[in-house]
C-alpha cells in the first residue's frame, strides 16, 4: 500500500490512480523546469515548493531508508546557518542557505517518491532528458546567432542555454546524455535514430559549453556507463552489441566535433579552453592558490566565513565543492556534506549490479554523482538542482532495495 492509498483508504480505486497520475505529472514538469534557471529563485523553486508541500499533506512518508539522507542535508545546512553569525552584513547570506536548505529538502522529496513507486523513475528521467534538449538546443542556437537576441543563451562566447552559467549548463546535460546512450545500447533499434539525435544535440550543447568539467564528466561517464554494462550484462550477443553501438556513436561524436571544428570560431575558443590549466588557475591568486589560501584560513574559522563571503575577499569565488562547504557551512557542514557523499557512493555501489527494474536509473544517477563530486575539486555545485535529484535517486533506489529484500523475507517466512 502507498504512501495515498493508506491516507485515503476509502477513495474509489480510479480516484486514487488519477491522484497518482497527477502527482506524479506534477513531478515530471518540475523536473522539466529544472532546465531553466535564469534566476533564483526560479520557477523550479516556485513550483516544488508547493509540490513537496502537497505530496507531504497527501501522506508521503520518509522512511528509515531515507531518514539519514534528510539528517546529514538538515545538518549540512545548519553548519550553513551557523556561518551567517560571522558575517557582519548579512546582505543576501540569509537567502543564499534559504536556496541550500530547500534543494536539500527536494532531495529527499525525489528519495521519498521514488521509494513510493520505481515507475516514477522513467517519467523523472525523460522528462529531464525533454528539458535537456529544450536548453541544449537554446545554447546552440544562441551560439550561432541563429535570431535577433539568442545571445542572452550565451556567455562571454560559451553556450550556457536556459542557466546563468556555461560551467552548470554543460554538466546538466551529462546524465539525461547517459541515458540516451543506455537507450540506444539495450532499447529498441528502431528507436536508436531519434534517440541518436537527442544525444547528438545534448553532445553539442556540452562541446559548445566550453566547459572543461562537463567535457571530463562526459567522458568519464559514458567510460563508466559502458564498463559497467559489459560487467554486469554476461551474454556475449549483449557484450557485441554494445561494444558495436558504442563504437558507432564515438565515430559519430568524433565526426560531429570535427564538423563543429571546421568553424574558425569554435576551433579558436576550444583551442583556448582544452588547456588542462588555463592562465586563471596558475596565476598570483589564480584558482590553486586561492584553494591553499583558503584551506590554510579555514582551519582558523570552524564556524566558515558565510556565503559570497570569499568572493569578496580574492578575485573570484571558490570554485572547489570542498573548500565552499568550509567557508559557507563551517567544519559541521564539511563533515555532514563528506560523510553524506560516501555514505551516498557506497550506498549504490553496494546495489549497482543487481538485477532490478531500477537499476539502469540507478547505475546512471552513480556514475553521475561519482563524476559531480570529481568535478567539485574546480567547481562549487552545491546550488546545482540536478545534483540533489541524483542524490535523491540514489537514495530512493537503495531504498526500494530494502523494501526489496523485506518483502522477499515476508515471502520466504509466509
Amino acid at each position: 500500500m502507498t504512501a495515498i492509498e493508506a491516507t485515503y483508504p476509502r477513495v474509489a480505486q480510479p480516484q486514487r490512480m488519477t491522484l497518482r497520475l497527477i502527482g506524479s505529472a506534477f513531478v515530471a514538469f518540475g523536473v522539466f523546469l529544472s532546465g531553466f534557471v535564469i534566476d533564483e529563485p526560479a520557477p523550479y523553486e516556485l513550483w516544488m515548493a508547493g509540490l513537496i508541500g502537497l505530496w507531504f499533506i497527501l501522506g508521503l512518508r520518509i522512511s528509515r531508508g531515507v531518514a539519514p539522507l534528510l539528517a546529514l542535508l538538515l545538518t549540512f545546512n545548519i553548519g550553513g546557518m551557523l556561518s551567517l553569525t560571522q558575517m557582519k552584513d548579512l546582505a543576501t547570506g540569509p537567502m543564499y542557505i534559504a536556496v541550500s536548505t530547500f534543494l536539500a529538502l527536494t532531495a529527499v522529496f525525489y528519495a521519498a517518491i521514488i521509494e513510493d513507486s520505481h515507475k516514477r523513475l522513467p517519467l523523472i528521467f525523460n522528462a529531464w532528458t525533454f528539458a535537456a534538449v529544450a536548453t541544449s538546443a537554446l545554447g546552440i542556437l544562441g551560439y550561432f546567432h541563429a535570431f535577433p537576441g539568442a545571445e542572452i543563451f550565451t556567455l562571454y562566447d560559451r553556450a550556457k542555454g536556459a542557466f546563468q552559467d556555461p560551467n552548470v549548463f554543460g554538466p546538466f546535460l551529462v546524465p539525461p546524455s547517459l541515458y540516451l546512450v543506455h537507450g540506444i545500447l539495450v532499447g529498441d533499434l528502431k528507436k536508436s535514430p531519434l534517440k541518436a539525435a537527442a544525444l547528438l544535440v545534448l553532445a553539442l550543447g556540452i562541446f559548445l559549453s566550453f566547459s572543461r568539467a562537463a567535457w571530463g564528466l562526459f567522458a568519464l561517464g559514458v567510460v563508466l556507463l559502458i564498463f559497467i554494462m559489459l560487467l554486469k550484462e554476461r551474454s556475449g550477443a549483449f557484450r557485441l552489441r554494445v561494444l558495436v553501438l558504442s563504437l558507432a556513436a564515438i565515430i559519430m561524436l568524433i565526426a560531429s566535433l570535427l564538423v563543429a571544428l571546421q568553424i574558425p570560431k569554435v576551433a579558436e575558443l576550444f583551442s583556448a579552453r582544452a588547456q588542462l590549466v588555463q592562465q586563471y588557475d596558475g596565476e598570483h591568486l589564480g584558482r590553486f592558490e586561492r584553494h591553499r589560501i583558503g584551506f590554510t584560513m579555514m582551519m582558523e574559522r570552524p564556524f566558515g566565513i558565510g556565503p559570497l563571503v570569499f568572493g569578496t575577499m580574492f578575485p573570484e569565488d571558490e570554485h572547489n565543492i570542498w573548500l565552499k562547504s568550509l567557508t559557507t557551512y563551517g567544519w559541521l557542514g564539511f563533515v555532514s556534506y563528506v560523510g553524506m557523499l560516501v555514505w551516498t557512493l557506497a550506498l549504490g555501489f553496494r546495489n549497482l549490479l543487481l538485477d532490478r527494474p531500477w537499476q539502469p536509473f540507478l547505475m546512471i544517477a552513480w556514475i553521475s554523482v561519482l563524476g559531480h563530486a570529481t568535478i567539485g575539486n574546480v567547481i562549487d555545485i552545491d546550488h546545482w538542482r540536478h545534483v540533489y535529484l541524483l542524490l535523491g535517486t540514489v537514495w530512493g533506489c537503495a531504498a526500494l532495495e530494502v523494501r526489496h529484500k523485506r518483502e522477499r523475507r515476508l515471502r520466504g517466512a509466509a
